[in-house]
């Protein structure tokens, strides 16, 4: 196993999770994967990116057999591939080869799918879960996304039930659990450049072991 390091970010719908994963990539000269591996990943498969992107960190199609009330679907469905392995199965796989294959690689920043799991052999990763208040979340998606306040909540709680549903089915862990990850940073205790001040600290420091 190389020695140089990488980390990986889980967060809440509307943290600014991204942001931060940006800003520190930005600092520390990293390469940072996010939506960016959806585009990969619908490549090697073969398939568009919509269609890649509908099941991202979504467990959207997996269990479809229990919408099938038709025996000839049933049927259907049952020989067909997405029996086989569902696209949100295919697009998993793909996405954590290649986030095995980029760390590898060298030094850079990952965010969500999987990620602190998918590198779980990798001594060198620093794991981390950003999370924030309600009221700073709203406020957030409300600028992001041009929503009203309850859009804006109904949203956030359908993505993280998402994210929550996808992480857990592929981990056997609690999403956002202080067991599944080595730091837990509150973004609006600490504002997103305080969160991403103590990321380059602790990657320095982190780094600098490594290399000795």
């Amino acid at each position: 196993m190389t020695k140089h390091t990488v980390i990986s970010i889980g967060r809440q719908f509307g943290s600014g999770g991204h942001d931060i994963g940006n800003r520190l990539a930005g600092r520390l000269d990293l390469p940072l994967y996010d939506h960016n591996l959806i585009r990969m990943a619908a490549g090697e498969l073969k398939i568009s990116m919509e269609d890649a992107a509908r099941v991202d960190e979504s467990l959207l199609g997996k269990y479809r057999s229990a919408l099938i009330t038709d025996p000839t679907d049933y049927i259907t469905f049952m020989s067909g591939k997405m029996f086989e392995e569902s696209l949100t199965d295919q697009v998993y796989e793909k996405q954590s080869a290649l986030i095995q294959k980029l760390a590898q690689r060298g030094p850079a920043i990952f965010v969500g799918r999987c990620s602190d799991y998918v590198l779980g052999d990798y001594s060198n990763c620093i794991n981390v879960f950003i999370y924030a208040y309600k009221e700073d979340r709203i406020r957030r998606i409300m600028e992001l996304y041009n929503l009203d306040e309850r859009k804006a909540w109904e949203k956030i709680k359908r993505v993280d039930r998402g994210r929550k549903a996808y992480y857990e089915e592929h981990t056997g862990r609690e999403w956002g659990g202080i067991e599944a990850h080595q730091m837990m940073f509150n973004a609006s205790l600490l504002g997103i450049d305080g969160v991403v001040d103590a990321l380059e600290s602790v990657y320095k420091k982190w780094d600098s072991g490594c290399a000795n």
